[in-house]
């Protein structure tokens, strides 16, 4: 638990501030925060991080990450070609390899940067908008995660996903939505009244769209349960002690961001 605690203390004071300030500073610690996650799905397929295969997975996911106003002289278009360029690689170095790369590891690790640097995309989207909206996901997160694992262990009786999050219960994903929406709900209150522009819809669609989001961020958290027990690991990675990987502590918000967008918010 101490180490828990001291784990998230200071990865809080290196990320808020960073948050806050937003800019190149933020965007590169976003930037290496997909290329760890990218890291993290090579482990977990047992992929070596210095070779060939890795090289193509890390162009992969920046090719996905990067947003056109890092690179003017670049459109849309020319970055998803660049992604399908490096997909083109790496069924050719199925060949090339012998299959020793197969055809399944490049589907794993081409999704994997699809999921991964999409989400970071678009945390590098949100916070370009502004720091409401950055806050605005990251309460949605961590407001329906507290919820749901304080009225999970008061009332949770059913199981939600037995089969891959045996602690999940019903009880707890209904409490969290209700949480994210009556807390996060005062916060947009307060926000709206004195930023205006802040958020795209009124004040009603927002509260709706906070409990669809807060939903998309537990699907996220059991997505990523999911692969990890199909991968027979517990952490996604280690480089955050007591607290696993990048894509555990960020599953959630790699759901909530692209429903953002969808949505019209980023």
């Amino acid at each position: 638990m101490k180490q828990r605690v001291v784990t998230a203390v200071v990865a809080l004071l290196i990320f808020l501030p960073l948050l806050y300030f937003g800019g190149l500073p933020f965007d590169i610690l976003v930037v290496a925060m997909a290329l760890i996650a990218m890291a993290e799905f090579l482990i977990m397929k047992k992929k070596l991080l210095v070779s060939f295969e890795a090289l193509l997975s890390f162009l992969a996911i920046i090719s996905v990450l990067v947003p056109v106003f890092w690179a003017g002289f670049l459109t849309q278009d020319t970055l998803g070609g660049s992604f399908y360029f490096v997909a083109l690689l790496m069924l050719l170095y199925t060949v090339l390899s012998k299959n020793r790369f197969s055809f399944d590891d490049a589907g794993v690790l081409l999704l994997g940067a699809l999921y991964a640097g999409l989400g970071f995309r678009f945390m590098i989207l949100a916070r370009a908008e502004s720091l409401w909206m950055m806050l605005y996901a990251l309460l949605i997160v961590w407001v329906t995660d507290s919820g749901a694992y304080l009225i999970g262990r008061k009332l949770g009786k059913n199981k939600l996903a037995p089969h891959i999050s045996p602690n999940k219960t019903w009880e707890g994903s209904v409490g969290g939505t209700l949480s994210a929406v009556v807390l996060v709900g005062i916060y947009l209150f307060f926000v709206q009244n004195y930023v205006p522009q802040a958020f795209a819809y009124n004040y009603q669609t927002m509260l709706l769209l906070t409990a669809l989001f807060s939903i998309g961020g537990q699907l996220g958290d059991l997505i990523e349960s999911a692969f990890k027990r199909y991968y027979g690991v517990k952490d996604s990675g280690k480089i955050l002690p007591g607290h696993g990987g990048i894509l555990d502590r960020f599953d959630s918000l790699l759901f909530v961001l692209p429903l953002m967008h969808f949505t019209g918010l980023i």
